[in-house]
């Protein structure tokens, strides 16, 4: 089955009215492979500015979201006002969110749950931080963030999986091709034994991690790496590279 190749780009806690405003002029006038889903994360003060400003073949995503319609919770957002400034996606369990804000696997997949309950998609992040991946455990930590993920979900058809080493976030250390493409390789395995054959082979795993225009060619050339979460590279004009990284 082929998957539709997917670049997010992960604005994080950058921008302003005018920056963003420029990057959104760059993206709209830019040559992009049709064949690429394009989702840029913005900050959710600039969420409905943002889609205002880029051309509607580029999706929009939150950065987060709370587990809940509305209520007592300061400083949160809902899905519900997500989607009422005409966005579709979510980022979801991002490492910062779990190791700077000390989210739980828990809280994360009850966040997936009531994000796809409202109609909104999610792009689900995990990953294993350095001790973990030299103490032998990256599997097993991979392992059970996807699944309180995958308790979580029904329709797989609107959710993306963003494997980010947290090691290579950030840092200017990529993973190397084959070990993206060997957790990748692992996860998809997981699904199939978890979830399903179908699952397995029609879910996108994107790669996140340090991803630039030097490094994307030979990432997006793995069997199992369907695409890229992007960090800093996203909000300067290499973003285009990176779109375009299988023409």
């Amino acid at each position: 089955m082929s998957r539709k190749f997917f670049v997010g780009g992960n604005w994080k806690l950058n921008g302003d009215k005018k920056s963003l405003g420029e990057l959104a002029q760059t993206m709209n006038a830019a040559k992009v492979d049709p064949n690429v889903e394009v989702v840029c994360g913005a900050p959710s003060i600039y969420l409905d500015f943002t889609r205002t400003k880029l051309d509607a073949k580029f999706g929009v995503a939150a950065q987060n979201c709370y587990k809940v319609a509305k209520g007592a919770f300061t400083g949160e957002i809902s899905p519900a006002m997500i989607k009422d400034c005409g966005v579709n996606w979510v980022i979801l369990g991002h490492s910062e969110r779990r190791h700077v804000f000390g989210e739980s696997d828990e809280l994360i997949g009850q966040k997936t749950a009531h994000a796809l309950e409202s109609g909104l998609c999610v792009i689900a992040c995990i990953g294993e931080k350095l001790d973990e991946r030299e103490g032998g455990i990256t599997e097993k930590v991979v392992f059970a963030q996807t699944k309180a993920i995958a308790d979580n979900v029904k329709d797989w058809s609107k959710v993306v999986l963003a494997y980010e080493p947290v090691w290579a976030i950030g840092t200017g250390k990529t993973a190397s091709p084959q070990q993206a493409q060997e957790v990748h390789d692992k996860l998809r395995g997981w699904m199939k034994t978890n979830v399903s054959e179908a699952v397995a082979n029609s879910v996108r795993i994107i790669y996140g991690g340090s991803v630039t225009g030097a490094t994307c060619k030979e990432l997006s050339s793995q069997k199992d790496v369907d695409g890229f979460l992007v960090g800093g590279a996203s909000l300067k004009p290499e973003f285009i590279e990176i779109i375009n990284a299988k023409v």
